[in-house]
């Protein structure tokens, strides 16, 4: 079987199941299968492949027509300006979680010297995207999950960017190391109640632990806040993630732990997505 008949196949088979952009993802996932770029693809689509190949890529297909997303079928997802190493122990990177980084390039030039604390670090693309940007920031990330710090250590290697980043399994309630010039932090704040209401292809296999924020979707929130600031330095910055519908509510949480607002920030939709504040 050629790249072009192959290709139909997968994309007519994840049309069927209603999968969003079918002819992408089977161009993304024959790619992964058969070790080339999409560009390659295209250029050969009457190149025969071998059997090994076409099961490859046919049992790709089929994952992906159960919503498992791309990015866990062939363990990467594009963030910023690098490519990351993903699997089902960390979330999925967003477009929208890249404001962080674009805040952070705002607020401090090329020659800044800092210490960045990552709470929740997940894959670790908040934190090395930073560090990949700003040569003399050193970054410190903390995640509940195990699993999770090796994804973000893996990552740290690839992006050789071990020499400037430590990676610590703790929770935030028992994290005491150092003190920093700047926290990052895309907590979990989803409402219990609304985690049924995501995509299948989220809620089925991103880890809930990620995703959930409790009861009212706040309380991972309050306890990041109520840790950061012991753990930030007077007038040190302070980026936080939030949920569309929750900017009153955290700008409330950070007066009442010590913090000044300074902005909020839309995203691509045109949400509240992150919240920028100093400590007083």
């Amino acid at each position: 079987m050629n790249i072009e008949n192959i290709l139909n196949e997968g994309t007519r088979a994840l049309k069927q199941s209603k999968i969003p952009n079918p002819q992408l993802d089977s161009e993304i996932l024959l790619s992964n299968s058969i070790k080339r770029d999409k560009k390659y693809i295209i250029l050969n689509p009457k190149e025969l492949l071998n059997s090994e190949q076409v099961e490859t890529f046919k049992n790709l297909i089929e994952r992906r027509r159960r919503k498992e997303p791309v990015a866990y079928l062939i363990n990467k997802k594009e963030f910023w300006k690098d490519e990351f190493f993903v699997n089902k122990d960390v979330l999925i990177p967003r477009p929208d979680t890249e404001l962080i980084i674009e805040q952070v390039l705002k607020i401090y030039s090329k020659n800044s010297q800092l210490q960045v604390l990552d709470i929740g670090t997940g894959s670790g693309c908040i934190l090395l995207s930073i560090l990949k940007e700003r040569p003399n920031f050193y970054g410190t990330g903390i995640d509940i999950s195990k699993k999770s710090i090796n994804v973000s250590k893996l990552n740290a290697k690839q992006l050789n960017l071990t020499s400037r980043v430590k990676f610590f399994h703790s929770s935030v309630d028992n994290f005491k190391i150092g003190k920093y010039d700047l926290i990052v932090s895309n907590p979990p704040y989803i409402e219990l109640f609304n985690l049924k209401y995501l995509e299948k292809d989220v809620i089925s296999f991103e880890p809930k632990l990620a995703l959930s924020g409790g009861f009212d979707g706040f309380s991972k929130i309050r306890k990041v806040i109520n840790k950061a600031k012991n753990l930030i330095k007077k007038n040190g910055k302070f980026i936080l993630e939030i949920g569309f519908n929750q900017k009153n509510k955290v700008k409330k949480i950070l007066k009442e732990e010590g913090f000044y607002t300074n902005k909020a920030i839309r995203d691509y939709g045109n949400n509240d997505r992150c919240i920028i504040s100093t400590k007083i």
